[in-house]
């Protein structure tokens, strides 16, 4: 759709939702002479579809003049007509007509291109009369033209008269648009508009935005994608009227940065009704009569769909006296029709009229209205019940429906509503003992599936600690608490209260059997043995089998097979199979989706790909069908990560940058964004952030715990050292990633740590240790079904074997890319590709220039600027070709840089960060990476650090 000049104080620069509106209005001009109406109800977009129209191509040599009404209590007579007319250029020529004259004394701005004014007529309406005739007459000289008068519902009778009076004269060549708001009543020119010879007014009525419109709206207002646990409450709240989403944009935006928000839909919750828009509906809400008004109160406190029958008994009304309420507060839009039942426009509508309530006045109204909902038939609406009670101060009753609501709730698998429900009754301080413990270990069983973790973490924590509990109990909370403490990013401490638990639970050995199953993870804790986990997970299996609860035992099997693709065991494929055919598994779809989530991100860590992707194929299908909110941010996870793995880079640098801002609030999916951003980074640039990133996630996980995120940012950090030709650097990481890796027993994950080691001991000039660890990774992955590992053993010892043997580090990277090209891993291919071309070049064997252009145009598609100022360095060192476009030529300078990327370029040597150089030179970020990036190329430069020797010139 064509992008018009968006409204002064207007979010978004372009217009969303309205093509058909705006294709009618295209189509009123096209046919001129041509009347239309433009309504809807006020802040749905009126003046916005109109300023479209006036900046579409179409209009280019067609005058257009727009007239404002103003809301006063004593409108002055033709105002918007006046005030268009005053917009107007002079003519080429004064108008002809000698008539027109009776308009010089009401227009002075342009009465000097206007003819002489004419003497006054005694009778006053034949002076209306002529004046009506003069402005026919002035808007056909200034034809062809478009005349758009807004907000006409506020217009003196005079305006409406002479708008009846031009619906029946109306100029050859001239449109009329008029803006109105439908709750302002029928306006008195419809006739006259339906009935005018050239051809009844066409109406164009605006409807409120689609959920897709609104969440496309508020995606180009924040420039990043909404999640539906946004885009739905933001729609809900703002009933879908575009001002309504942009004032509550607008203030969310005062509060956080507009990459944060989408993550935080409880913002919405929590939001402060924006001045203007609470200006208005308490304007609309002084105009209703006492009793209406009243009504319209005892309504807010309802809900946003007020029972008629609920509706009288709290208000004390009549229903005669209710219906005639309703209607008035429609009329005023506050209130429209839905379903033949009349609701609040927008939920922010009710909160202001809510607000508008003393608060004492809004505690009797809560408890009138839960004693009229206890006295309605059906079953007891225990949720509407809590509510109201507990903004009547009525704990007792509040408490007993808070945990009937949870109950009902969490058996419909709603357990964020649960969780909510347990949160607020837990919340209360007068809370029996007995009633405090039901209700925590209830919430203990909710939170983890409601996301509810970092509220009730501190209730079990402070539980646990004050209360004398029987052991099952204590067990249960303590198991609870441990998974909490997971979710929320807390491995170790969340691990430590497991194993707590264990000893509590013996006497409940399902329960026993799931505790243990987490337990058998590996990758939550640094001093745990793989040794330690498998017999976690036998004891699991025992307990399990005690139980005789089938659940627990698919629950412990699914444990047992990520344990089992974690260390690239063969039979772990085997087991999921089975496991996915299992109806015990099929019938419970967020185990299920949970299940294929994490052997997929397991299949990852040892180069599965194939395996990954399948697995969260299936993992998002049944999460979708089950509508598994839980999993939405782990399911983009995996699948962004699935994309960087396969070498589809396209779009991947935003994505991981959204993905990092919208698991802020999910720490158990936080790190592992952060990390697979730092990854991306280290080949994409700059250097500098991508050693940031991965130094955050190095300090995080060393702080929680978390062991697989540890040592994959440590085998990034040697790598990328290594590209920076720092060794000693290069040494460190890895040395400390295999320090985990030994006390883990983990070699599958620490193959890449150990090709960075022997890598950097070869660069310093070799090294022993460099082939006692090499054994040790072969000895550590011997039989494992992990193509990352195979080809890191593979290529460490084409490292070792340095140029002894030639023909055999020929034969063993070979080997290693070709274990890569079969596992799809594109990337880690090129890398390898490059390996081997540049010894058989720099040995003189066929072949080398081959390989090296292949990894260059690998590097290309996928954006690996780093990686592509590498190899260019080496195949210009080696005589090989470098193709176009890398080579140079006009489009890209050739190597040397443009103006533009040579002042970037010398800001970034005097030590500017990549924000304060985009700041200096009215740039983007992102344009800015872009030139840093490419000086880096054409200089064949590892990293920015070397640009200090950049000349001046």
């Amino acid at each position: 759709m064509p992008s018009g000049p968006a409204p002064t104080g207007s979010l978004s620069d372009i217009l969303v939702g309205r093509r058909t509106e705006l294709a009618v209005l295209r189509a009123v001009v096209g046919s001129r002479p041509s009347l239309a109406l433009v309504e809807g109800e006020a802040g749905i977009g009126k003046s916005r579809l109109v300023a479209e129209l006036l900046a579409t191509p179409d209009l280019a040599g067609t005058r257009r003049l727009v007239g404002q009404c103003e809301q006063l209590q004593e409108p002055l007579p033709l105002s918007p007509l006046l005030d268009a007319f005053r917009q107007a250029a002079p003519a080429r020529s004064l108008p002809p007509n000698p008539v027109v004259g009776a308009l010089a004394p009401l227009l002075p701005e342009i009465a000097a291109h206007l003819p002489p004014p004419l003497p006054p007529l005694p009778d006053q309406r034949a002076e209306r009369h002529r004046v009506f005739r003069a402005a026919v007459a002035l808007l056909d000289h200034l034809a062809p033209l478009v005349l758009v008068l807004e907000d006409v519902h506020w217009a003196d009778g005079g305006t409406h008269d002479f708008l009846a009076f031009l619906a029946a004269h109306m100029p050859r060549d001239l449109t009329v648009i008029l803006t109105v708001r439908t709750e302002s009543g029928v306006l008195p020119i419809r006739e006259a508009f339906a009935r005018a010879p050239s051809g009844p007014a066409r109406t164009i009525s605006l409807a409120p935005l689609t959920l897709p419109e609104v969440e496309e709206l508020a995606r180009g207002i924040l420039k990043a994608d909404l999640p539906r646990t946004f885009a739905e409450p933001l729609y809900e709240k703002t009933g879908g009227i575009p001002f309504v989403v942009e004032e509550v944009l607008r203030t969310l935006l005062e509060r956080l940065p507009a990459s944060e928000i989408p993550a935080h839909p409880d913002v919405l919750a929590e939001l402060a009704v924006p001045t203007v828009l609470r200006d208005v509906v308490l304007q609309r809400l002084s105009s209703l009569d006492d009793p209406a008004r009243d009504i319209l109160t005892a309504a807010a406190v309802i809900g946003m769909t007020p029972d008629d029958r609920v509706l009288a008994e709290v208000s004390e009304h009549s229903p005669p006296e209710v219906a005639r309420a309703l209607a008035e507060a429609q009329a005023v839009g506050l209130l429209h029709e839905e379903d033949g039942r009349c609701r609040f426009r927008h939920a922010l509508a009710r909160q202001i009229v809510y607000e508008s309530i003393p608060v004492s006045g809004r505690r009797w109204l809560h408890l009138r209205a839960a004693r009229s909902l206890e006295c309605g038939g059906g079953p007891r609406p225990v949720a509407r019940l809590a509510h109201h009670f507990r903004h009547a101060g009525r704990t007792a009753d509040f408490v007993v429906n808070a945990e009937a609501a949870a109950d009902t709730a969490r058996c419909h698998g709603n357990d964020a509503t649960a969780a909510r429900f347990l949160l607020q009754a837990l919340r209360v301080r007068e809370l029996a003992s007995d009633v405090r413990v039901r209700l925590a270990v209830k919430l203990g069983r909710t939170a983890v599936d409601g996301l509810a973790h970092a509220e009730a973490v501190p209730i079990l924590q402070r539980l646990l600690a004050a209360e004398v509990l029987p052991a099952p109990v204590r067990g249960e909370l303590r198991f609870a608490l441990g998974r909490l403490l997971r979710q929320h990013g807390e491995a170790r401490a969340g691990y430590l209260q497991i194993e707590q638990a264990i000893d509590d639970l013996e006497s409940r050995p399902a329960l026993l059997s799931r505790a243990l199953a987490v337990l058998a993870a590996p990758e939550t804790v640094a001093d745990r043995h793989l040794s330690e986990h498998a017999a976690r997970c036998d004891q699991a299996e025992e307990a399990a089998r005690r139980s005789g609860d089938d659940e627990a035992l698919v629950s412990v099997r699914i444990a047992r097979a990520s344990l089992l693709v974690e260390q690239g065991d063969p039979d772990s494929w085997r087991l999921i199979d089975d496991l996915l055919r299992d109806e015990r598994l099929r019938a419970n779809p967020r185990e299920h989706a949970r299940a294929c989530l994490n052997w997929a991100q397991a299949a990852l860590h040892i180069g599965r790909l194939d395996r990954a992707a399948a697995l969260l194929a299936e993992g998002r299908h049944v999460a979708d069908q089950a509508e598994y909110l839980r999993v939405t941010q782990v399911v983009e996870l995996v699948s962004t990560a699935v994309e960087h793995a396969a070498g589809r880079w396209g779009g991947l640098d935003d994505r991981t940058s959204r993905l990092v801002a919208t698991t802020a609030a999910f720490p158990a999916a936080a790190l592992d964004s952060r990390l697979l951003r730092g990854a991306l980074r280290t080949a994409t640039g700059p250097a500098e952030e991508a050693q940031a990133c991965l130094d955050e996630v190095v300090e995080v996980a060393e702080q929680v715990g978390a062991v697989y995120p540890l040592v994959a940012a440590r085998s990034a950090l040697s790598r990328l050292a290594l590209t920076l030709d720092d060794a000693a650097g290069a040494v460190a990481h890895a040395s400390s990633a295999l320090a985990v890796v030994r006390a883990k027993g983990a070699w599958v994950w620490g193959a890449e740590s150990v090709l960075c080691l022997v890598e950097a001991l070869d660069a310093l000039g070799g090294s022993d240790r460099a082939a006692a660890v090499v054994e040790e990774l072969s000895a550590g992955i011997r039989g494992a079904d992990a193509p990352l590992a195979r080809a890191a053993l593979l290529t460490a010892r084409a490292v070792l074997a340095g140029s002894s043997d030639a023909d055999r580090v020929d034969a063993l990277l070979d080997e290693a890319r070709t274990v890569l090209r079969e596992a799809g891993l594109r990337y880690e291919e090129a890398l390898t590709g490059e390996r081997l071309g540049r010894r058989r070049c720099e040995r003189g064997t066929p072949g080398g220039g081959p390989l090296l252009e292949s990894s260059l145009r690998t590097y290309g598609e996928l954006g690996a600027d780093r990686d592509i100022a590498r190899i260019c360095r080496v195949m210009r060192q080696n005589g090989v070709p470098i193709p176009y476009p890398w080579r140079g030529g006009r489009p890209s300078h050739g190597q040397m840089l443009s103006a533009r990327e040579r002042e970037v370029a010398q800001l970034a040597a005097a030590g500017k960060t990549n924000q304060e150089i985009a700041d200096i030179l009215f740039l983007s970020r992102r344009t800015v990476e872009s030139h840093i990036a490419n000086a880096l190329r054409k200089l064949g430069l590892p990293s920015r650090r070397e640009l200090r020797n950049l000349p001046d010139a």
